[in-house]
């Protein structure tokens, strides 16, 4: 058999997604531990924690949107940079060296 087999490669995890989804977890927990706040300061009828709550309520409503549009910018760049590797796999590398060959000369410069 002198003709190769093709396997399909599987996408590697991008470095930068295990940040964004630390990112989002975290947002996420801020959310919750929030809402949980809101939930605990219900029965507290002053005009300053009505004020509050309803400021509170609004932030975590934006970090949720902020938090969506954020995964979907990760995995939009994610797809741009895979295909972008997968269609000039030798210039990607070539770029990759001499970016490390860069970095390596710059950090052994004193």
């Amino acid at each position: 058999m002198d003709t190769p087999m093709e396997t399909p490669m599987e996408t590697p995890a991008p470095q930068g997604n295990n940040r964004t989804e630390k990112v989002k977890e975290d947002l996420r927990a801020l959310a919750h531990d929030a809402e949980e706040l809101i939930k605990a300061t219900a029965g507290d009828m002053s005009e300053k924690a009505k004020a509050a709550r309803s400021r509170l309520s609004d932030a975590i409503a934006q970090a949720k949107v902020t938090c969506d549009q954020l995964e979907e910018r990760s995995r939009a760049a994610a797809k741009a940079t895979d295909q972008a590797i997968r269609e000039h796999p030798y210039e990607s590398v070539g770029i990759a060296f001499l970016v490390g060959l860069l970095t390596g000369t710059l950090l052994t410069r004193r």
